[in-house]
């Protein structure tokens, strides 16, 4: 495996300058988030474009790949976490044809996968989510399986705030969905860029998890999540975790990291384990965030070699 980093919580830092850091604090892969140029932040973490892939060409995206190989990092995989079942119709399809650029950059850059959403209209109920999925899923399957790139769906809810309840924006949250969706497809193209800590709040069994879709694993984000239980007392279950499911950096909440890596290594995972840093408390500054980049790989590192 190789320890990496998501590039989205160093917005206005060039990638070169990410990478740098990031080779020199033992990291040696990063996931590179990758949104429209000039779209913005939509949300925390959002609108990141550290490749303009839409204007490179495949002479730049040579040079680009070779440039980080000097300073020992690999792109692990192309970020990109849109909602392509918005109820706008023009924020569905301007999703979709990101994706398509994405897909074929990350061909031309010999970059493995790339990572997004399914997306959900959060005022619809899931099954009518997986019908309109397919309405496109098989045909960015089909595209990706062309270009010879894998497609990860992060496992996230998206379902942080009022606006985005009930249903979340992001159907490809549990086994049930995982499992009928893939058994639309003949080969593996599309699989999971797993994230425990959306697990944890859901009381799904990590370790499970891991034994029944290892096959399916592209990627792996490692975060961490604290439930908080004064909110959880406050709220309930019933609020879908809104108000007690707080993110934080591996070591600072409730997953067992030891046992996370081990579950990986018996599936013979040996792709990137990437962290994603979305924790309050070390935000604000780059100073800060490599703090807390620094203090997730302490907490990661032991179990990756």
């Amino acid at each position: 495996m190789k320890l990496g980093l998501l590039t989205a919580a160093f917005p206005e830092t060039p990638l070169t300058e990410v990478a740098d850091w990031a080779a020199a604090n033992g990291f040696s892969a990063l996931e590179v988030a990758c949104w429209p140029r000039g779209e913005g932040a939509a949300r925390r973490y959002a609108g990141v474009s550290h490749i303009d892939v839409a204007a490179l060409s495949d002479g730049e995206a040579k040079e680009l790949v070779e440039d980080l190989a000097g300073r020992g990092i690999q792109i692990s995989g192309l970020g990109y976490y849109p909602n392509p079942l918005h109820p706008d119709p023009g924020v569905r399809e301007e999703a979709l044809a990101h994706l398509r650029v994405l897909i074929a950059g990350a061909a031309r850059m010999g970059v493995p996968v790339v990572n997004t959403f399914v997306g959900a209209d959060a005022a619809k109920p899931l099954r009518e989510n997986i019908q309109a999925a397919r309405g496109f899923l098989p045909d960015l399957v089909a595209f990706a399986r062309d270009h010879g790139v894998k497609l990860a769906i992060e496992n996230c809810p998206m379902i942080f705030s009022q606006d985005e309840w009930p249903g979340g924006h992001n159907l490809f949250y549990a086994p049930a969905t995982w499992r009928e969706i893939f058994g639309w497809f003949d080969d593996d193209t599309l699989g999971l860029n797993l994230d425990p800590s959306h697990l944890v709040w859901q009381m799904i069994d990590i370790e499970r998890v891991v034994r029944e879709f290892g096959p399916r694993l592209h990627h792996v984000h490692a975060k961490d999540l604290e439930i908080d239980r004064e909110g959880l007392y406050e709220r309930g279950v019933m609020s879908a975790g809104i108000g007690w499911q707080v993110p934080r950096l591996p070591g600072l909440g409730e997953i067992r990291w030891d046992r996370f890596l081990a579950a990986l290594y018996q599936v013979g995972y040996d792709g990137c384990v990437v962290i994603e840093h979305e924790d309050r408390g070390f935000e604000g500054s780059d100073e800060k965030v490599k703090a807390g980049f620094l203090l997730a790989r302490n907490a990661v590192a032991p179990y990756v070699v």
